[in-house]
Order: structure tokens, then sequence, then C-alpha cells
């Protein structure tokens, strides 16, 4: 009986260590992922918190380009065009108000914790 449970321990400490298992672990250090979409010449939402560790995609869905640069130098995903996004990987906390270099009263706040 020992060694039945004990195989079958072993068994299970081996599935742990799979590939599958190992992406699972990789998949949550690497933080959630959040959208901040450009739209009406605003980001929606202005003011977003995340947790180190998370990627922060802005989707921009003008007609027209828009960039998100941070005021503390963090960050800048230069021009962003129609239709297209960028993503931003937060690796230490901090509160980090950014603009939109080509429309300056396009304004946001990305908090980290």
């Amino acid at each position: 009986m020992k060694t039945v449970i004990l195989a079958a321990l072993l068994i299970l400490g081996l599935a742990a260590d799979t590939p599958s298992a190992q992406n699972d672990k990789q998949k949550d250090k690497a933080g959630a992922t959040h959208t901040v979409v450009i739209v009406g010449t605003a980001f929606k939402p202005a003011t977003l918190t995340v947790k180190v560790g998370d990627r922060i995609t802005w989707k921009n869905d003008d007609p027209f380009a828009h960039t998100v640069t941070s005021e503390k130098g963090r960050f800048d995903s230069k021009e962003i065009a129609a239709g297209q996004s960028w993503t931003y990987q937060a690796t230490r906390a901090g509160e980090l108000p950014y603009i939109c270099t080509l429309h300056r009263t396009m304004k946001g706040t990305l908090i980290v914790q």
C-alpha cells in the first residue's frame, strides 16, 4: 500500500513539472492584461490601477494617430496608427501620468502598485 501511494505521489510530482504546468506558472508571473481604449480623442479609462508585472494595451480606435507618452520618461509608444495598439509591461510601482504628444489635451494616469 505504501508503495502504491509513494508511486502516485511521484507521478503527481512529475506531472507538476510538465511543460504545460511550467507554461501556466510563467503566465501567472506575467500578470494580468488591461486595455485602455483611445477613442473620441480621450483615454478610456483615463486612470487605471494595475500591479507590477501587469501588461497594459492601448488600442487606438480613433481614425488618426496618437501616442502614449509618460511625463516621467518611463514609456513612449511613439505613434500608434488608427486601428493599431501598443503594449507596456509595468515593471515598478509608481504613479505615471501620460499624454498624447500629438494632442496635448489628452491625458491619462497609470497607477502601478
